[in-house]
């Protein structure tokens, strides 16, 4: 399987003027581009070939006085934004016609040069790795801060130049799945806000929440940005201040994520997680909270770390009624309000905590057999039926007493059982709660059930 390994770059004050000079021209090349094949289709809904795209945009270009500065630059990235245009133009008719499942692709749209995010991939002709530094093409030979080693020979490299101004490269390599010693233990996870995972076998891992703790220096650092004068340079320091603040939140979130899905990966044989509609509940008045937990960065790492390391990854239906469903009979409840963190099971009796017993039930729907081991699931007493509690004979004797005690008969205007139960003597069923006694003061039924 391929995988991206991304490392941070630092690249000298002249490097860094020469990939913003390829990022320009990569960014040329794919607009003018984009704009032929827009101009074709308009005048004769025709379909400009991509190696006659890239002739006229590239070869022909550099010798007119208007794209002569295209020369300066590896003709490697420029055929990579060639490549990267149809790239986009396949996924939005595959899209179109169905062949992509997904949201829908929109076309291909002009880039900008004050877009946040510029990059530029080489293939291998454009890069080589010369010992601990990366020899791009027409720039030089790049610091790298190698965290960990390459397990291939890398086909591509894209480098990229974020929002706070940081250089990355990502090189893409060819992995061999590693499969880790087999365990028995299976888990079924449960993504919230309240704690960002419960686990089935009742371990709670709370919600970092970085962008909420992150929240009183973000507004420090933009209220400073609304300050400055559009234009300026005081404005574009402060527009990168800003832009870190917000990296270090995402770095921090993604560190996170690693750590926990390594983890889950590494300890259980099988991980089972719900499908959330994530989009829906963006829309909704915890969007700012959605997106700070990121399920689905987390969700997809869990996914491939699981196809890499031999492991067995489902995602249980998002219909399924999780919540409402208990884990220890299986009976379907009624919707409860997010106030509600804990419920009896009116069938069974046991007390649930609501998010544990979803976890049991999200690996249940994936087919998973777990149990809720150590989970916070206790037996309870189970309160007798209305018809049982002895304050209505009637309902009584045609419940399910009578069912299991036949020996139990009426005698006039009492009720006579057997010796052994102990029973204290009924009152009279022609009597109600709203009528007196002979004392004039209402009394409550003195009623009592049989000892267990």
């Amino acid at each position: 399987m391929q995988l991206r390994y991304q490392f941070r770059l630092d690249p000298t004050p002249g490097q860094r003027i020469a990939l913003t000079k390829v990022f320009g021209c990569a960014r040329v090349v794919f607009n003018d581009g984009l704009a032929l094949r827009k101009q074709a289709w308009e005048t004769d809904k025709s379909r400009i070939p991509t190696g006659e795209l890239a002739r006229r945009v590239i070869t022909v270009a550099k010798r007119t006085p208007e794209r002569a500065w295209l020369a300066e630059v590896s003709v490697d990235a420029l055929q990579s934004a060639i490549r990267d245009l149809d790239a986009a133009y396949g996924s939005f008719f595959a899209s179109v016609t169905g062949k992509r499942k997904g949201p829908r692709i929109l076309p291909p749209r002009f880039k900008s040069k004050r877009d946040n995010r510029q990059s530029v991939r080489f293939s291998r002709n454009g890069f080589r790795l010369r010992g601990e530094r990366l020899n791009l093409a027409r720039v030089g030979d790049v610091r790298v801060r190698w965290s960990r080693r390459l397990p291939s020979v890398p086909s591509s490299a894209t480098v990229i130049r974020d929002a706070a101004g940081r250089f990355f490269c990502s090189f893409v390599v060819e992995v061999e799945p590693q499969t880790l010693p087999d365990v028995e233990q299976v888990t079924g996870v449960d993504l919230g806000l309240g704690h960002f995972a419960v686990l089935s076998d009742g371990t709670k891992i709370d919600n970092p929440r970085f962008l909420r703790r992150a929240e009183k220096k973000l507004g420090k650092e933009q209220r400073d940005l609304s300050r400055k004068t559009k234009g300026s340079s005081n404005r574009a320091k402060a527009r990168v201040r800003v832009a870190r603040a917000h990296a270090r939140v995402a770095d921090a979130r993604r560190e996170f994520h690693h750590q926990l899905s390594t983890r889950l990966i590494r300890d259980n044989q099988a991980v089972a997680v719900e499908d959330l509609a994530v989009k829906g509940l963006a829309r909704t008045r915890l969007a700012k909270s959605v997106h700070d937990a990121g399920w689905t960065q987390f969700v997809a790492m869990l996914e491939y770390k699981a196809a890499l390391y031999g492991r067995q990854f489902v995602r249980a239906g998002r219909f399924e009624p999780t919540s409402r469903v208990c884990s220890a009979c299986g009976v379907k409840d009624g919707p409860k309000p997010l106030n509600v963190r804990v419920w009896t099971c009116g069938a069974c009796g046991t007390a649930l905590d609501r998010d544990i017993n979803a976890a049991v039930n999200v690996a249940k729907a994936a087919g998973l057999a777990v149990t809720a081991c150590g989970a916070q699931v206790r037996p309870e007493r189970v309160p007798a039926p209305r018809g049982e509690t002895g304050t209505h004979p009637k309902g009584l004797l045609s419940g399910g007493l009578r069912r299991e005690f036949p020996s139990f008969r009426r005698g006039g205007s009492q009720l006579i059982a057997p010796p052994s139960f102990g029973l204290s003597q009924y009152p009279s069923p022609t009597r109600h709660r709203h009528q007196l006694p002979a004392g004039g003061r209402p009394t409550k039924p003195t009623t009592r059930l049989p000892a267990a």
